[in-house]
């Protein structure tokens, strides 16, 4: 079958082979033809080794499609199901799970350790454990999630991972309040979500911050209610918040200069919500003193910080009632033999999703 393989970290493009075998398929495991995938910027920054994911691997976690067969002891799918991949199944058993944390189970996280598929050449390991990059893939029972059959692939596999994570930073995590003013700094797809998300709880002023120009007017089509450069945004700040700063930001980058210039524009006792996936060496500086006086709260915010199986739901159920645009976040589709043109539309910010269809 074919796959984009990633050989070694720090290669900015992928090798489309068609010798690739999906491997592990056995007792609580499930074999999923993949239909659509979409590209997140944590695929690029695993790529780049910002995310630590050991190589070869196939990149790829935002995933939907049908399942082909089930193995001993999945009774939650069968064969013809049409699913969502869920790359941070919750085990249900943990610490974190008990506490109803379930977006911190590590379970997910080891099986990225683990091959998912071979070729000639060796094992080959799939992104965060899963690997969408492909035209089937195996994977633990509870990262087949099903899905109604009104939902598109192409719509599932965007609340598989960019959506949920966007939305429920908003939702979940900030708990933004009606009335309240809010930046989003980085609007790809998850900021773009977190703006929607915003709108939804009743934000009052929703400011989309980003360096790229199609992308700031592009924030304003899903409820921002103005776009700036980010050298704009201490004008903002004064000009909208009378210099007080904002009472929700956003940072939806993962880099320790955004985050900082995300704290800044935040107003004292304001909340400053982290949401991009930054790197291990990548340090926020604060000092002990504005971290007393100021009395921010700074809330890091995984996979949309809340049960992934109830934000789906969610998803689905704002997208129906038209609450939510998930179709016009794809602004590019391609083949799987195009997906280093997918690659470099994300890397220009050209693209805010780009469906991969398989």
């Amino acid at each position: 079958m074919r796959a984009a393989v990633l050989h070694e970290t720090g290669q900015d493009k992928l090798e489309v082979h068609d010798d690739v075998e999906a491997v592990g398929f056995g007792p609580g495991k499930v074999r999923i033809r993949v239909r659509a995938t979409g590209l997140c910027h944590s695929d690029v920054s695993a790529m780049s080794g910002v995310l630590p994911q050991p190589a070869p691997f196939v990149p790829g976690h935002e995933g939907a499609g049908e399942v082909v067969d089930v193995g001993e002891g999945v009774d939650g799918v069968a064969a013809g199901d049409r699913v969502l991949v869920c790359w941070l199944p919750a085990c249900g058993t943990c610490a974190a799970c008990r506490r109803g944390q379930t977006q911190l189970c590590l379970a997910g996280f080891m099986n990225a350790g683990t091959p998912n598929f071979r070729r000639a050449g060796g094992d080959l390991f799939g992104f965060a454990g899963t690997g969408t990059f492909t035209e089937e893939v195996v994977v633990a029972a509870g990262c087949a999630v099903p899905i109604p059959d009104d939902v598109p692939f192409e719509i599932a596999a965007l609340i598989g991972c960019g959506v949920t994570t966007g939305l429920g930073a908003a939702i979940n995590t900030a708990q933004v309040e009606a009335g309240s003013s809010v930046a989003v700094l980085g609007c790809g797809g998850v900021g773009i979500s977190a703006i929607q998300g915003a709108r939804v709880r009743g934000a009052a002023q929703i400011v989309a911050v980003d360096p790229v120009a199609s992308r700031r007017q592009a924030a304003l089509g899903f409820g921002a209610t103005e776009a700036l450069a980010p050298e704009e945004l201490a004008d903002a700040k004064q000009r909208i918040t009378a210099g007080e700063g904002f009472d929700y930001v956003f940072e939806v980058v993962g880099k320790s200069a955004t985050a900082r210039a995300a704290y800044d524009a935040t107003r004292r006792g304001g909340t400053l919500c982290v949401v991009g996936a930054g790197a291990l060496d990548d340090h926020f500086p604060l000092n002990m003193f504005e971290l007393f006086f100021d009395e921010k709260r700074i809330l890091p915010s995984l996979y949309g910080g809340g049960d992934a199986l109830r934000s789906y739901e969610r998803a689905v159920a704002l997208w129906r009632a038209g609450r939510i645009d998930l179709e016009g976040m794809i602004t590019h589709r391609v083949q799987l033999a195009g997906i280093n043109e997918a690659l470099e539309h994300m890397r220009t910010g050209a693209a805010l999703r780009t469906s991969i269809s398989l």
